[in-house]
């Protein structure tokens, strides 16, 4: 109850004095609607993906992130239609979150699908309940002690995907509005959730008949934070089994491992690997993912759905 009392405070501080932080993703290339929009449709076929996260293991009141998307391409693949939903848990704050995504894909030529690019929308909201009774303050008188704090805030983003042969790229801002965090009814308070951009890029690499090399990096950049940058490496075998690492700089070191279970399936884990100062606090971040692909007669007729890798 102490450790979840300090990660509460301190979540407050952090909200005073910066931002309210988007939950953090180790599997994101897995999935890039957590990051853009402007990918929704790209795999021309109905994708769904969910993703659970629990990072900071043995840590009381540490967060607990659950994501669900779904995307699919429409009008011979030059609409992408998609959502994402999540409900993000940390100490006493509880966030549910549902976005929905249009995107529209501009071939480079009418012979190459495989290069275009993509412009992408989203627009949503964001509900965050604040649970105060969880606490046990040292003052019972405390006001605030049994509040129950609630607040509702609608956003819309952007994004842009260019994809050439087996080089990709991406740059979005997914959240645009700098809306309040506490309701200004309930506190004083002046916190805003600061706008994110995400850039990111990778390309895929044949090295031998079964064998392909998968390098990606992103770059994190939220107003009023640290850059953070992670630097992934993937090698894949037989199109079937992957396994690679991750490098968060100041952060962890992520272990990567997935698979293709068959046509329609497929499964990753990721295990972070804390290197900053809250690792004498907890044994890591554990994240799962399942993802789920079909190809609709109706929808994608005489449609090439691209290669998971």
């Amino acid at each position: 109850m102490k450790k979840l009392f300090i990660l509460s405070i301190l979540s407050i501080a952090t909200l005073t004095v910066r931002a309210q932080q988007r939950p953090v993703h180790s599997l994101y290339m897995f999935d890039p609607l957590l990051i853009n929009p402007a990918y929704a449709g790209t795999q021309v076929q109905l994708s769904a993906t969910a993703i659970y996260r629990n990072q900071w293991v043995n840590f009381p009141g540490a967060p607990k992130t659950f994501t669900a998307s779904a995307h699919s391409g429409f009008r011979k693949a030059r609409v992408g239609v998609g959502f994402l939903a999540s409900n993000d848990q940390i100490g006493i704050h509880r966030e549910n979150t549902f976005y929905f995504m249009y995107s529209y894909r501009i071939p480079f030529s009418k012979y190459n699908k495989n290069s275009y690019v993509s412009f992408g929308l989203q627009g949503g909201f964001n509900n965050l309940k604040s649970d105060f009774s969880i606490l046990n303050p040292k003052d019972q008188n405390d006001p605030f002690a049994s509040l129950v704090e609630r607040n509702m805030t609608w956003n819309f983003g952007s994004g842009i995907f260019l994809k050439h042969k087996s080089f990709y790229a991406g740059l979005s801002v997914p959240y645009i509005l700098n809306n309040q965090v506490i309701n200004a009814e309930v506190f004083s308070s002046t916190a805003q959730q600061y706008r994110y951009y995400y850039l990111n890029t990778g390309f895929t690499k044949k090295i031998a008949p079964d064998v392909k090399l998968m390098p990606s990096a992103l770059v994190r950049i939220q107003e009023s934070s640290p850059l953070s940058l992670d630097l992934n490496l993937m090698t894949v075998l037989y199109d079937a089994v992957g396994f690679g690492l991750s490098y968060r700089l100041g952060d962890s070191l992520v272990g990567l491992f997935e698979i293709q279970i068959n046509e329609n399936f497929h499964a990753g884990y990721a295990y972070d690997f804390t290197m900053s100062d809250i690792s004498r606090f907890s044994n890591g971040s554990h994240e799962i993912m399942i993802n789920y692909r079909i190809k609709i007669p109706s929808l994608h007729r005489g449609l090439e759905c691209p290669s998971y890798y």
